[in-house]
């Protein structure tokens, strides 16, 4: 069964991005975005369920969307960000063309940069 998952890692602080809130929308053919779940990302940076899964993770383009900002300004030991943010949201577009396989797009992040793959 096919699943999509996530994770957070603030490389600036070397740890889970723990509180985050992800949005996943679906972007139809008329470029609209329907919002399919939010989750918060948990100690370990990783959301407590599959953000999609089974009948609801079919092929098509998606759009992650992390907000960072919240998570950043309240970090223990972080970094005092301007106003607005150089990374706020953080939004990820990309493409399922096997809805059988897992796809895990991790977040890389720093109140200055991201990076993301496709995980395992």
């Amino acid at each position: 069964m096919g699943r999509l998952t996530t994770h957070v890692l603030d490389t600036a602080l070397g740890r889970p991005g723990q509180g985050i809130p992800v949005s996943v929308f679906r972007l139809e053919a008329g470029g609209e975005r329907r919002l399919l779940a939010s989750m918060l990302t948990n100690a370990d940076g990783r959301c407590d369920a599959p953000l999609l899964e089974g009948e609801a993770f079919a092929a098509g383009r998606y759009e992650l969307v992390f907000d960072t900002t919240a998570y950043f300004r309240e970090a223990p030991g972080g970094a005092e960000l301007p106003d607005p943010p150089f990374v706020g949201e953080v939004v990820l577009r990309f493409g399922i063309a096997e809805a059988g396989q897992h796809y895990h797009v991790p977040l890389l992040v720093s109140p200055w940069s991201y990076s993301t793959y496709r995980g395992s």
